[in-house]
C-alpha cells in the first residue's frame, strides 16, 4: 500500500520529549516552545511567533485580535478548509466567499474589491498547496479600504512571495503542523504576528486573557485577568517534537521538492488533458502537495478507483463552503464555478518524505495509462 501521507520522524523527537520531561516544565512556553519561536523569528523575520495547539486556534486568536464582532464581514475563498471560516463565524461574522482562479485553487484576487462593503473587516487569503496568492493586490486593497489581512498559511511553511515568506506579509499569519504538513508535531499550529500593535494583546489572549507571560518575564509583580481570552498554548512536549522537525527542515524540503519535480516531469505529457499545478512567477513551491485536476467528477472517481486497485491511496480535497450544509442558505447566491470545479475534479496524489521515487514513477505510469 502506498498511503496518501505517512508522518516522518527525524530521530530526535523522542530525545527532545525526554529532555522536556526532565526539565520539569512540560506545560506551555517551555524551552522547546521558545526554541521554536526563535527558529521562525530568526529564519523568516516574523516580528513575533506564538505556538498554538492548532492552526484553527491560531486563526481564532487572530479573529480575537482584530476584534471581529457580529455583523462584521470577512472575505475568504470558498475552496478552503472549514477552520478558515469557523474562526470568524464563532465571532458572529458574515462570510463573503470569493471564487478560486481558473488556473489555481487560490482565491481570485480580481473578485475581491466588488465584495468589499462598509462592514468588511478582513481579507483572509489561503495559500493553497503552499503557493502564494497575489499578495500585492490583496495588500493594496487592504490599505485602500483600511482592512486587516490574515494569511491562512496552513500549508505554506518555507514558501515565499517575491522573496517574502508567506505568513509574514499580512498583519497576521496562521500555520499548521498537522501530521499531513511538511513539518509536523501531530497536531499544532502557530500565529505569526507582523504588526507590532498586536504583540502584547496576542500574549494576553493566548494566556486565558491574563498578563501571565509578562509576569514570568518580571515585567509585572503579579498577573491577573486583563481581557477575554482562551488557552491556546500547546504543551512543551508538542513543541519538543516540532523542534526536532524544524532542525531538519532543509533536508525535508529538498526531498519533497525532488518528489514534486518528478511528478511534474512525468505527468507533463498529460497537460493537454488534465490540469497540473501552476506556480506563478511571483511564488515559490514548497512541495506541500501535488495535485491534478480531472475533467469531471466521474473521471476523478474512476481514477481514484484504479489507483486504489493498485494499493495507492489518492484523495480529493475541500468541498466548497458556500455549498456546505451549514452555510448554503447564508450564502448570497453567487455561483462560484471554479471552486465547485476543484471540489469535483481536484485529486491529491501521495506526497510524504519517505515516498520512494520508484513509487512516484509507478503512480504516474498508472495515471498515464488511464488517460491513454
Amino acid at each position: 500500500m502506498i498511503p496518501f501521507n505517512k508522518p516522518f520522524l527525524t530521530g530526535n523527537e523522542f530525545k527532545y520529549i525526554q529532555e522536556a520531561v526532565a526539565s520539569g516544565k512540560i506545560s506551555g512556553d517551555g524551552m522547546f516552545t521558545k526554541k521554536s519561536h526563535e527558529f521562525f523569528e530568526n529564519r523568516y523575520g516574523f516580528k513575533k511567533c506564538l505556538l498554538t495547539t492548532s492552526c484553527t486556534d491560531a486563526l481564532e486568536l487572530a479573529a480575537l485580535l482584530i476584534d471581529i464582532a457580529p455583523g462584521d464581514e470577512v472575505i475568504l475563498p470558498s475552496y478552503t478548509f472549514v477552520s478558515t471560516a469557523n474562526a470568524f463565524v464563532l465571532r458572529g461574522a458574515k462570510l463573503v466567499f470569493t471564487d478560486s482562479g481558473p488556473d489555481n485553487p487560490n482565491m481570485d484576487v480580481n473578485a475581491i474589491e466588488p465584495l468589499i462593503t462598509s462592514r468588511t473587516r478582513a481579507i483572509v487569503p489561503v495559500h493553497y498547496a503552499g503557493i502564494a496568492c497575489d499578495m500585492d493586490v490583496i495588500m493594496e486593497l487592504a490599505n485602500k479600504y483600511n482592512l486587516y489581512v490574515i494569511e491562512d498559511a496552513a500549508q505554506a511553511i518555507d514558501s515565499f512571495y517575491k522573496g517574502r515568506p508567506l505568513g509574514g506579509i499580512g498583519h497576521l499569519g496562521a500555520f499548521s503542523f498537522h501530521e499531513t504538513k511538511n513539518i509536523s508535531s501531530g497536531e499544532g499550529g502557530m500565529l505569526a504576528i507582523n504588526d507590532d500593535k498586536f504583540i502584547k494583546r496576542a500574549e494576553i489572549i493566548r494566556e486565558k486573557g491574563t498578563n501571565r507571560s509578562q509576569y514570568f518575564r518580571g515585567e509585572v509583580d503579579k498577573y491577573g485577568w486583563v481581557e477575554p481570552g482562551s488557552s491556546f498554548l500547546p504543551s512543551d512536549l508538542i513543541a519538543a517534537f516540532l523542534f526536532a522537525q524544524l532542525e531538519r527542515l532543509d533536508m525535508i524540503q529538498q526531498k519533497r521538492k525532488a518528489l514534486w519535480d518528478l511528478y511534474a516531469t512525468e505527468l507533463e505529457p498529460l497537460r493537454s488533458i488534465i490540469q497540473l499545478p501552476e506556480i506563478p512567477g511571483y511564488a515559490t513551491n514548497n512541495a506541500h502537495m501535488f495535485y491534478i485536476v480531472c475533467r469531471n467528477l466521474d473521471e476523478r472517481t474512476r481514477l481514484i478507483s484504479l489507483l486504489k486497485q493498485h494499493d495507492i491511496l489518492s484523495v480529493f480535497h475541500y468541498l466548497s463552503l458556500h455549498e456546505s450544509a451549514y452555510y448554503k442558505n447564508k450564502h448570497d447566491g453567487r455561483i462560484l464555478q471554479n471552486a465547485d470545479h476543484y471540489t469535483e475534479c481536484l485529486l491529491r496524489l501521495p506526497m510524504f518524505f519517505n515516498l520512494e521515487f520508484s513509487e512516484v514513477n509507478l503512480i504516474c505510469d498508472l495515471i498515464k495509462k488511464f488517460y491513454n
